[in-house]
């Protein structure tokens, strides 16, 4: 009688369309158009192979993006676990049979695209510690005891997606995590103790990075040591950021870019293309259309009624801003060169598809805002 009573309060399906937040689809939009810009600008003036392909998949992805917003939150919170397992043995499957590309063996060749499990596992975390945060009652929260189980459901992905290896999402998966735990209220002298062990690992686990990651680290120390090897990508993008100046070259007349000085163009350094054809200008412009849709991320988060949801936005909202920040600052020389692509301006099906299904999840908490959500997943009244 009880679900009877819960279903019969439902919104319709064209009250809850009317209840999206349009003007944050509209900023997604934006920055998605702004992405196949430097696609086509990426193959000198081409939709082919990138442009076209990533429009393509823009479309899909906003389909599934308000078909995730439409569906009830309670139904996401007791799914959770249920997703996080589904992608933790993708995980493994990656590390059995994945498919190796440039090196690494990050992906499950599925025939018509590739799929890349750690992506997924990125909003997975965000689900699963959402939940788990939203059962534990406030005081269990200083109980260290009950935070070994949170600390593996970070730790064991990330020690999988390590070995791929992949170091730029293993500490997406760390830091999202972390923030994760700082949202639900766990006191900063842990972090201490944390960062502190961690510290105390760090030669263990020097021994165990590959040598094209201590390379990595060390041309980021010093990138002029081999400017033709191993400082070559840091080099290139610092200087084609820093040729397009106040106002940049114009659209389609980077030089850096057009004449393959740049590596992985389309990819992980699609940023520096904008900044050298559109100037210290365009590249603002990029920041603020990101600004703003942290600002509706984390606006979304304080007016959900329920735990889960407020937790689940800031995840969410946090995640997109790591992609931003570890992108940005890889490109300009603040931190190594770790591969994490631009959400909605890199190329990538897999990186589309996930950061559009964590969106729809933000508008999920949106549209249900005013939904309370017990410990369980039952409506509070």
């Amino acid at each position: 009688m009880r679900w009877l009573f819960e279903n019969a309060r439902q919104p319709t399906l064209a009250v809850k369309l009317l209840n999206v937040n349009w003007m944050l689809v509209l900023l997604l939009a934006t920055i998605a158009g702004i992405g196949f810009a430097m696609l086509y600008s990426a193959a000198n003036g081409n939709w082919q192979p990138w442009a076209a392909r990533q429009v393509l998949r823009f479309a899909v992805a906003v389909v599934v993006m308000l078909a995730v917003a439409l569906v009830d939150i309670r139904f996401w919170l007791r799914s959770a676990y249920v997703f996080y397992a589904v992608t933790m043995v993708l995980l493994i499957a990656v590390e059995v049979r994945g498919a190796i590309g440039m090196g690494a063996q990050r992906w499950i060749d599925l025939g018509l695209i590739q799929l890349q499990p750690s992506e997924f596992m990125k909003i997975a975390l965000i689900l699963v510690l959402a939940r788990y945060f939203n059962a534990l009652p406030p005081e269990d929260i200083r109980r260290p005891v009950k935070l070994l189980v949170p600390a593996l459901f970070v730790f064991v992905p990330a020690i999988l997606v390590l070995k791929q290896p992949d170091l730029g999402t293993a500490l997406m998966l760390v830091i999202g995590g972390a923030a994760m735990f700082f949202l639900a209220g766990v006191r900063l002298w842990k972090f201490a103790l944390i960062i502190a062990a961690a510290g105390a690992v760090i030669p263990f686990a020097w021994t165990h990075l590959r040598d094209y990651q201590r390379n990595r680290i060390y041309t980021f120390l010093d990138p002029e040591s081999d400017p033709l090897g191993a400082g070559y990508h840091s080099l290139q993008s610092k200087i084609a950021v820093g040729s397009g100046g106040i106002f940049g070259k114009g659209f389609l007349s980077g030089t850096q870019s057009h004449l393959s000085f740049l590596p992985e163009r389309q990819t992980d350094f699609i940023f520096t293309i904008l900044a050298e054809e559109f100037g210290l200008i365009g590249g603002l412009v990029l920041l603020a259309l990101y600004g703003l849709v942290f600002i509706y991320g984390y606006a979304i988060a304080f007016r959900s009624r329920s735990h889960f949801g407020r937790l689940l936005a800031f995840g969410i909202t946090t995640n997109m801003f790591l992609y931003v920040f570890i992108n940005m600052a890889m490109v300009i020389g603040l931190i190594p060169v770790v591969g994490v692509p631009l959400p909605l301006i890199s190329y990538g099906g897999t990186a589309m598809l996930t950061v559009m299904f964590g969106f729809g999840l933000l508008m999920s908490v949106y549209v249900h805002r005013d939904i309370r959500i017990g410990r369980h997943g039952d409506t509070e009244q």
